[in-house]
């Protein structure tokens, strides 16, 4: 009887054949694709808009004149407006000078038609010409106890003459229940008191400020005018007028 024959042991090493990795190839194919569409849409646009590229530039480089000529425009007229506010100030101010002067010389002629009155009927009532005189005096009281005064002098004999001179007073009352005169010294309250100096036409307003004594009451100014080779002197009461 025959034996079968013997099997032969199986390998202890199989070779199996690998197959190569396609996927960076796969991968590499897409992304070729990817970046030939990419060309392919930019190429596109490209042919798209070419067409429009030149009209959009010149409305660009319109936009941009456009632009520069207003900016141009607002600069003028801000240095316009600047201008004008610079010449309303200046017109104003000169305005302000004119009417400022107007008023004064309106004082002026007020005060010249006050004077011309004045002498008109200073001289108007006799018709007869007067010399050196002192028309009036008045003193109104001052806070602090001091009096200010307002003598007026007069002359219409020598028409156009200048009558020039010194002017001082006394002022004559009552001091503690007895007859007192005040020297002009003593009322401006030190010793040498230079005279008042008077140099006028027709007429001239003296003014000043006086102190009487406490407990003196007045009642006559004695005016005393030393024009050189003239010479005045004229008791007025305590107030406007002159006594004689």
């Amino acid at each position: 009887m025959n034996k079968p024959p013997r099997k032969a042991p199986p390998p202890r090493f199989t070779i199996i054949q690998q197959r190569p990795d396609r996927r960076p190839l796969i991968a590499i194919v897409l992304t070729l694709g990817w970046l030939a569409s990419l060309g392919a849409v930019w190429i596109g646009s490209e042919r798209h808009a070419a067409p429009r590229l030149p009209a959009i530039s010149a409305a660009l480089d319109d936009a941009q004149a456009e632009l520069r000529r207003w900016r141009s425009q607002a600069e003028s007229l801000a240095q316009r407006e600047a201008t004008l506010a610079r010449s309303d100030q200046i017109s104003r101010a000169a305005n302000k000078e004119i009417q400022s002067a107007l008023s004064e010389r309106e004082e002026e002629i007020s005060d010249l038609r006050a004077n011309i009155a004045f002498y008109e009927r200073l001289v108007g009532a006799t018709g007869q010409g007067k010399g050196l005189t002192v028309h009036s005096a008045s003193f109104d009281a001052e806070t602090g106890g001091t009096w200010r005064y307002q003598i007026v002098l007069t002359q219409s004999l020598n028409k156009g003459a200048i009558s020039r001179g010194r002017l001082h007073f006394t002022v004559e009352g009552v001091r503690d229940g007895k007859l007192a005169t005040i020297g002009w010294d003593e009322l401006h309250q030190r010793r040498g008191a230079p005279a008042q100096d008077y140099s006028f036409r027709y007429f001239q307003q003296l003014d000043g400020s006086v102190m009487l004594p406490a407990g003196f009451t007045p009642q006559r100014v004695r005016v005393s005018l030393d024009g050189g080779d003239v010479a005045v002197e004229q008791t007025l009461g305590w107030g406007r007028g002159a006594t004689t």
